[in-house]
């Protein structure tokens, strides 16, 4: 990633300035993980559980816990597994165990990565998700080897969608966010990114293999992590 930005290919990368970029900051779910895992989770899987439970059909239950997801959106709580497992009264982390099969690393993740290590960049995992799914995912992906560090906002008490969040993360890890690039596939999070000064914000304009792509305005987009290495 140190060669000069002339010899990587796509559109994307030419963009990118890889010579003054020594930390890289990646979102998990969407960014390096197929979000096609925890939309199926959240939007069919934990609906089907409820309703057999309630003994309701399976579109009654999402009548039911849709507007409930939706009202903590963008919060805390909307990543937080103890919070929805009091909510719902189930075990979130031991269902999500049940469709863990579902769990997959988006296309040439691990050649970034590998790429990433070679020219010696500081590599952080950067995470509104709950611990508990950080283990889950790690075990399904040993994508843990290629981390400096793992973080998650729940360390922090705050979201990534909250200036606050990216103040702690600096004075946790003292990394020069000018000399920073941070991947995201939440416009939020995203924008919260580039407000508080991060260097490079890219945004995943196709988070799920089972969505079509959809470019984020106001970023630099890529589908996949192909034309960076």
């Amino acid at each position: 990633m140190a060669q000069k930005i002339e010899n990587f290919r796509g559109s994307a990368s030419k963009k990118i300035d890889w010579e003054n970029i020594d930390t890289i900051l990646l979102d998990m779910d969407g960014t390096l993980l197929d979000l096609h895992f925890d939309l199926h989770f959240w939007m069919e899987y934990l609906p089907l559980v409820f309703a057999n439970k309630h003994n309701l059909t399976h579109q009654q239950s999402k009548d039911k816990i849709y507007p409930i997801l939706r009202a903590q959106e963008g919060k805390l709580h909307w990543y937080c597994l103890d919070y929805w497992q009091k909510v719902f009264e189930l075990d979130i982390a031991k269902l999500k165990e049940d469709v863990a099969h579902l769990i997959q690393i988006h296309p040439f993740v691990l050649e970034f990565l590998e790429q990433a290590r070679t020219h010696e960049k500081h590599i952080y995992l950067v995470t509104n998700a709950h611990r508990k799914t950080i283990k889950l995912k790690m075990q399904a992906t040993n994508l843990e080897q290629y981390f400096d560090k793992i973080i998650s906002s729940h360390d922090y008490g705050v979201a990534k969608e909250e200036r606050e969040f990216w103040q702690k993360l600096a004075t946790e890890l003292k990394f020069d966010k000018v000399k920073s690039i941070f991947f995201d596939d939440s416009l939020p999070v995203l924008q919260s990114a580039k407000q508080y000064g991060i260097g490079t914000v890219i945004a995943i304009s196709k988070p799920s293999s089972q969505m079509n792509a959809k470019e984020v305005k106001g970023f630099i987009n890529i589908d996949t992590f192909e034309s960076l290495i």
